[in-house]
């Protein structure tokens, strides 16, 4: 079989909005030795993608003409003449930073990371250094994988960190989005009690579904914090997976247990209203606050053997599918948050 010698992918001109997002043929360069071709299946969008086009993502030195996005699950046509381990028709992911191979990060590690400081997923064809890669797990289908490499990642790299979560512990998630909802079926899938916020009864009836023992619209019950103590007993909560950023956190750490972990992942609630006590909060409760960005490989594939022995309690939440010429609505839809778990791009 003859490999492909042109893609077609998206690609933004300029950045300021989703809507500049044109489509364009490029020709595939040749694979290099340690590289691997993948035909590209489905990709998932991530709040990072919004960000990225609107032009509000701190500190990214991007590559002209960016192709974007940065999940993607697909198959190997072809591998370069010093790879090992892989071979044409198996199934894969790339890594969200392509050399996070294991431990931390640094500067040109994270010059790796995709969609970003180099060129996405979105198009059907991409070479990968085949380190970066993956194997998806043989229950989920492309869509289902490719919800994998952000949000499940960072929800698996946050609960399983310097304090790894244990049976018996609960769990706090704010929101219904991708990190949110993978952290809630990892909590469940590791014997925790989960405790899900949302604006929307709608929402929390699907986490609900999902496991969580306990929920809360912050809307109707705006002391959210108040509430998450009266749950615990007054005890707080073991690990909060925090997404709202500066309008939640103080909140957050009011709910916190003493001695327990927040992990800060993204900042969708914004407020003009400076954080007043976080120094003096975090002392007094002993907590942990920790940044989380994404994860490595080697987590890569420990969370993959988590998702196989628990295939039903972990299998990513779909959203909504839509085609490969319908990307511009898929990210529209995503801005305007009525989606519960991931909005996928099939390619």
């Amino acid at each position: 079989m003859s490999l492909p010698t042109i893609t077609k992918e998206y690609y933004f001109p300029q950045r300021g909005s989703f809507e500049n997002l044109k489509v364009q043929e490029s020709p595939i360069p040749k694979v290099k030795a340690t590289e691997v071709l993948v035909q590209v299946h489905a990709v998932s969008l991530q709040y990072r993608d919004l960000m990225i086009a609107n032009n509000f993502y701190p500190g990214l030195n991007a590559p002209q003409n960016l192709v974007p996005c940065s999940d993607m699950a697909g198959e190997i046509l072809a591998v370069g003449e010093a790879v090992t381990g892989w071979k044409a028709g198996d199934r894969v992911c790339a890594n969200f930073t392509l050399d996070h191979i294991h431990g931390d990060l640094d500067g040109d590690i994270m010059a790796t990371a995709l969609g970003g400081f180099v060129h996405g997923v979105l198009t059907q064809y991409r070479a990968f250094p085949a380190h970066s890669l993956v194997r998806v797990p043989e229950h989920l289908s492309y869509e289902e994988a490719s919800t994998l490499p952000c949000a499940a990642l960072t929800a698996y790299n946050a609960l399983t960190g310097p304090v790894k979560i244990k049976a018996g512990d609960t769990v706090l998630v704010l929101g219904t989005g991708g990190v949110s909802i993978f952290g809630l079926q990892l909590a469940v899938a590791s014997g925790a009690t989960v405790i899900a916020t949302s604006s929307s009864d709608d929402k929390l009836k699907i986490a609900t579904k999902l496991g969580a023992k306990h929920v809360i619209n912050y809307n109707k019950t705006p002391a959210w914090d108040e509430e998450v103590l009266k749950l615990t007993g007054g005890r707080g909560v073991d690990h909060i997976l925090e997404v709202g950023g500066p309008g939640t956190l103080e909140k957050s750490m009011k709910a916190i247990r003493y001695g327990g972990s927040i992990h800060l992942i993204g900042f969708l609630a914004a407020t003009n209203q400076p954080l007043a006590n976080v120094v003096g909060q975090s002392v007094f409760r002993a907590s942990t606050l920790r940044g989380i960005l994404i994860g490595s490989v080697a987590q890569f594939k420990d969370m993959n053997r988590l998702l196989e022995s628990n295939p039903e309690t972990t299998r990513p939440l779909i959203d909504k599918v839509f085609a490969f010429d319908e990307a511009i609505k898929a990210y529209a839809y995503l801005q305007s948050q009525a989606h519960v778990g991931k909005v996928v791009i099939k390619v």
